[in-house]
């Protein structure tokens, strides 16, 4: 990612951080819509994920310019989704989902740059996330 799109990606995370509760309820509605058989990985209260979800992106956002701070961290949410039946596929629903929440989160500021910065930025974590769980002996 260029320090452009990491500034990008970070700027607009503040808006989103703003409607975190209603971007969380967007984003698991989409994600079940695109893809029912995923609900059952979900255990528990969905409100409660959702705000681990918004901290974690939150996280992540936060370590783009800096992605040598996050990477153990990331690795291990990767081993940790691969335990809860999380496949390689998922992640491109996931980035479907994503990608459709931050347009109706953010709207017309959701322009086509972003768009591809949040691309590379989710590629690069979701790449992480599955380089760590194929590495990791079940």
């Amino acid at each position: 990612m260029t320090p452009e799109q990491i500034s990008q990606v970070q700027e607009s995370w503040k808006a989103v951080e703003g409607i975190s509760e209603t971007a969380a309820d967007l984003f698991y509605n989409k994600l079940f819509e695109m893809d029912p058989s995923l609900s059952p990985l979900f255990q528990g209260d969905i409100k409660e994920q959702g705000a681990k979800l918004m901290k974690m992106i939150g996280v992540a956002v936060n370590g783009l310019s800096r992605l040598e701070t996050i990477v153990p961290a990331v690795q291990q949410l990767g081993v940790r989704h691969a335990g809860y039946g999380v496949k390689d596929e998922h992640y491109d629903t996931v980035a479907g989902a994503l990608l459709w929440t931050l347009g109706q989160g953010l709207g017309e500021a959701f322009t086509d740059d972003l768009k591809q910065a949040w691309t590379e930025a989710y590629t690069i974590l979701a790449t992480t996330m599955k380089e760590a769980a194929a590495t990791t002996p079940a």
